[in-house]
């Protein structure tokens, strides 16, 4: 992680990263993130779709949102793989950082989150389920740099305060 500061313009034109959806599970996955535990993630390419926005790609770069809807850190974005369910691997579970050993206890987990209402009602289909063939972004990050409370004040002030 480097500690080269962001300027604020900079941050506030960067895309938002938001993990989970606001509450305990987002305070854990960006503790995770920025004591260096959490280095990929899953998300699901219907979401993408639905939301109209295209994949990341390596490089790109985007400022994590805590429940607070502050930023709290800028993630780089190491590679992307669209892949089933069915192939997520080990590794990239571990990777996660939350805690699972195995793909079935990662898997068990991931599907209460996308079966939510949150993610129903996020995805407008309130019979949302994912199986096997469900197609899986796996992304790889690294930290760039956490942000301290001063650059959340600037980052999040509006152009015209």
């Amino acid at each position: 992680m480097t500690t080269d500061a962001i300027p604020s313009a900079n941050l506030a034109s960067m895309p938002r990263a938001e993990f989970a959806f606001p509450g305990p599970l987002r305070d854990q996955l960006v503790a995770a993130i920025l004591n260096g535990s959490k280095t990929s993630t899953t998300e699901l390419l219907v979401d993408y779709e639905h939301e109209g926005e295209p994949l990341p790609k390596a490089g790109s770069r985007s400022v994590v949102i805590g429940s607070d809807d502050r930023p709290v850190a800028v993630i780089e974005i190491t590679g992307v793989r669209v892949v089933p369910l069915a192939q997520v691997d080990l590794a990239h579970v571990v990777d996660e950082g939350e805690g699972d050993t195995s793909v079935a206890e990662w898997r068990a987990g991931h599907e209460r989150f996308w079966h939510s209402e949150e993610m129903r009602a996020a995805l407008d289909d309130p019979e949302f389920t994912v199986d096997d063939t469900t197609l899986a972004v796996l992304k790889r990050f690294r930290l760039i740099t956490g942000l301290r409370p001063a650059d959340w004040s600037s980052a999040c002030r509006s152009p015209t305060s």
